[in-house]
């Protein structure tokens, strides 16, 4: 909230005039991306922070005010932005070490075509459900499949949207997950709780899922593999690294402080830590070899383009382009907080939400949108969820319906937008256009249908209970009934509606 020294808070804009430099924003990365053919959004996003500010500059904020505004949204998201830094050493590192090139060798050996897809989805959901990491997943494991469904002819754009389904249902489902702890923190309610009221969703999908991969990948069952190309890359991979067992030892070491709850920062650095170690002791790399890679990322060489196009990824300098994204992003939406433009249109959608579909479904609504504007899954998680919480808990509904939402529209549908940081840090490390993978990635598509679905029929909305509402008075959490905003300390349970 923001105060002039001579008067109180700034009034809040009409519902028009808050959209406006939204709409304005929204417009620019049109044209970028559908009339330019550019999927770069960075500079329309960034013409949008300064028509708000001078939004703001016009309703009486000062620059201070702004600034805070967009400097406290930023600090919010920088434990994202390091863990991305990280996964960007990571990816660079564990080819340098051989571990990505072992995952691809023994996949081509072992995996069949006919069941790829299915097993990319699976083995992804269960690397993501362990370490609580989709982009970490999608970096390493997912990397690693991309090479291996082309040495086996299927098409790069279905084996993204495979890793994605398991990687991002894995980050959705793990308790270990940043955005899984953020949701239900956000709106009040416990993590467990959450992840439980997620399974009606979540398991449907991903049954749906591999119903899907298991049929479609059945076409390649009796296809022609290129047996030229496939001995070619083996015997490359073979050739240019020393593929023993222990260059796993990244991995495990990961997987392991994952499982065992530590940190997520530390834990992924420890990676790429062993993983410079391996590449120094099994592949004879140089200590200042170790130093590029993790800046710059692995550079092949070999001769075979698409092993060379495969294992060129990774470092830190490979995340500025997404990096730079999150924090315009993010420095938009908070500029649309600190105004007051946000609260307003999200009031103004709460105030046709009368009935519970409608409550349910605005929700969604908000954050998918909110998401597609900024690119931003916390903004769009945090923004609705601060304002949707009380008025779910004056319907009488478990704020957990609201964090299912949250995740649905937010962690699910990162990746299926271009320009936001999971499309594009997806799209960039897979090298699969974010649109060309988006129909495969089933679960994530999937699990926001059924969501819907949900929200109309009312099926699995789970009602607050006695014990949700003496835990709401405990922390004298909003609740919001006939529009008026009011501290649970000063309802009685009986009073909540709930139907």
């Amino acid at each position: 909230m923001s105060y002039d020294s001579e008067r109180q808070l700034i009034e809040k804009p009409s519902f028009m005039m808050a959209l406006l430099p939204l709409l304005l924003a929204v417009i620019l990365v049109a044209m970028q991306v559908f009339y330019y053919g550019d999927v770069s959004p960075h500079v329309p996003l960034a013409l949008g922070v300064v028509i708000t500010a001078a939004f703001g500059w016009y309703r009486g904020y000062r620059w201070k005010e702004m600034q805070d505004g967009m400097f406290n949204v930023i600090h919010v998201a920088l434990p994202a932005i390091f863990i991305l830094y990280t996964i960007g050493m990571i990816i660079g590192t564990w080819i340098h070490a051989g571990t990505v090139p072992l995952m691809i060798y023994w996949g081509l050996q072992v995996l069949d075509p006919g069941y790829f897809l299915f097993a990319a989805c699976v083995i992804c959901s269960i690397v993501s459900v362990a370490t609580g990491t989709s982009w970490g997943t999608t970096g390493t494991m997912g990397l690693a499949l991309i090479g291996i469904g082309e040495g086996l002819g299927v098409p790069m754009h279905m084996t993204a949207g495979a890793v994605v389904s398991g990687a991002f249902f894995g980050d959705k489902m793990s308790p270990l997950s940043d955005t899984t702890n953020f949701s239900p923190a956000v709106v009040g309610s416990n993590l467990f709780t959450h992840i439980r009221n997620m399974l009606p969703v979540t398991v449907p999908a991903m049954i749906l899922a591999l119903g899907a991969y298991l049929y479609f990948g059945m076409r390649f069952a009796d296809g022609n593999i290129d047996q030229a190309k496939l001995d070619a890359t083996v015997n490359t991979l073979q050739g240019e690294f020393n593929l023993n067992f222990l260059v796993l030892l990244p991995a495990v070491v990961v997987t392991f402080l994952a499982v065992t709850k530590k940190p997520a920062l530390p834990g992924l650095f420890s990676g790429v830590l062993v993983g410079g170690l391996c590449a120094m002791v099994f592949q004879g790399a140089g200590l200042h070899d170790i130093y590029n890679t993790v800046l710059n990322g692995y550079s092949s060489d070999t001769g075979v383009a698409e092993v060379d196009s495969l294992l060129s990824k990774g470092g830190i300098m490979s995340m500025n382009w997404t990096v730079t994204l999150i924090l315009i992003a993010l420095a938009f939406g908070g500029l649309l907080e600190a105004t007051r433009c946000l609260e307003t249109i999200l009031d103004t959608i709460l105030s046709f939400a009368k009935t519970q579909a409608s409550l349910l479904l605005s929700a969604l609504a908000s954050v998918f949108g909110i998401q597609v504007v900024t690119g931003d899954v916390f903004l769009a998680m945090a923004l609705p969820g601060r304002m949707f919480a009380p008025a779910f808990r004056g319907k009488g509904i478990h704020t957990t319906a609201l964090s299912r939402s949250m995740e649905d529209a937010g962690t699910l549908s990162a990746p299926l937008i271009p320009w936001s940081a999971g499309g594009v840090f997806v799209a960039g490390t897979l090298g699969v256009a974010t649109l060309a993978y988006l129909p495969w990635a089933i679960a994530c598509w999937a699990s926001l249908l059924i969501d819907i679905a949900y929200a109309i029929t009312g099926a699995f909305i789970p009602k607050a209970t006695e014990e949700d509402f003496a835990e709401w008075q405990e922390r004298d959490d909003a609740v919001l009934i006939d529009g008026e905003m009011l501290p649970s300390s000063q309802i009685e349970a009986s009073a909540l509606k709930l139907s």
